[in-house]
């Protein structure tokens, strides 16, 4: 299909640079294909789900991965600035580079400050072992296995997405703010953004109400954000994110449909990573590996139901997604509504509840 169908104008108005406090006060827009759009807030959720659906929530915690440092050479040193992408061993990273022309293969860049405080990691060195053509670069820290963790999470910063990043600075409360109160296995560069709107106290009407709760793990990748640079949808080439399914939770999953029971996913990548574990035949089945699935519209959701996401950039993948799940008119006046109606639109803004398309 052509990228150019995916399109709208939004007005920079509309791109939140804060959340809804409390998190569950966002607004939420319930889109069912062929009915009328409804404007609510997160905190109804339980209001439009039933007992027997089942959430499909995404536990990777962001981790700090924007670093900052200095090119170390006997000529001079360069400021390098990188976000962390994929792990690649104990000591090894990819990662993407800005400023990358100044590197080359057996560079040493040394993140973070000199600091008197002798028993703070106030610095973090590594080799350049690996450029690629694209800004890429594979690091080997000087550093391994949790004392590398515990380093990065020391200086590094939160690699806030470029349209937040570009208008104002990272800060403290973004830490918290900037992931889910379920998080707990480390590896996103970019948060499960629908997500950050539940609280314990939603949670737990939900549960009161007999919404079951099943985790999956898929963490984010920086290549969320990119842009699609072709022109058709068919030229694009997904990025790719590491994912895991248990087999107890493929298994409930697949039961609860069996039994009535609706799938609603919570974010586009719970549903990503659901739809990658889930074959012709509407079966969950464990699932442990990359996905770089790419849902456009004329794929058949398999197991999905119901949809809770954030709203997306323009000629994205994920509104590509969106326009798979719930139609592409569908979505497309959803989103004008949603523009005129002040919702607030991408990482920390407000949230849609959508319908599959039959």
């Amino acid at each position: 299909m052509r990228v150019d169908l995916f399109d709208f104008e939004l007005p920079e108005e509309r791109i939140a640079l804060r959340p809804a406090r409390p998190r569950d006060a966002a607004r939420m827009l319930v889109v069912k294909p062929g009915g009328a759009l409804c404007d609510a807030v997160v905190r109804n959720l339980p209001d439009f789900l039933r007992a027997g659906d089942v959430l499909v929530i995404n536990d990777t915690r962001v981790i700090a991965a924007e670093l900052h440092g200095e090119r170390i050479r006997e000529e001079g040193s360069a400021g390098i600035s990188v976000t962390l992408i994929k792990r690649l061993g104990a000591s090894r990273w990819q990662a993407l580079a800005r400023g990358a022309k100044k590197l080359a293969a057996g560079d040493r860049i040394r993140f973070g400050q000199v600091s008197d405080a002798a028993c703070l990691i106030a610095g973090l060195d590594a080799t350049v072992s690996e450029k690629g053509e694209a800004g890429e670069v594979a690091l080997t820290f000087d550093l391994s296995g949790p004392i590398l963790d515990e380093a990065i999470a020391a200086i590094g910063h939160v690699p806030l997405p470029p349209y937040i990043a570009g208008r104002r600075a990272e800060d403290e409360a973004d830490r918290r703010d900037y992931q889910t109160i379920y998080a707990r296995e480390e590896g996103a560069v970019a948060a499960p953004t629908a997500g950050l709107h539940f609280t314990d106290d939603l949670l737990a009407r939900l549960a009161a109400a007999g919404v079951g709760r099943e985790t999956v793990t898929l963490h984010v990748g920086a290549g969320t954000f990119l842009p699609v640079k072709a022109d058709d949808t068919a030229d694009h080439r997904m990025h790719a994110e590491w994912g895991t399914i248990s087999a107890a939770t493929a298994d409930a999953l697949s039961a609860a449909r069996a039994a009535g029971g609706r799938i609603v996913a919570v974010g586009t990548t719970s549903l990503r990573l659901v739809e990658s574990a889930t074959g012709e035949d509407g079966i969950v089945r464990p699932f442990s590996g990359e996905t770089a699935i790419f849902i456009t519209p004329g794929y058949k959701v398999r197991a999905v139901d119901i949809l809770m996401t954030n709203f997306h950039l323009p000629r994205s993948t994920l509104f590509m997604l969106v326009s798979a799940f719930a139609g592409l008119e569908t979505m497309k006046a959803a989103y004008a509504h949603a523009i005129a109606a002040g919702y607030r639109f991408y990482s920390y803004g407000d949230a849609s509840l959508l319908w599959r398309a039959e």
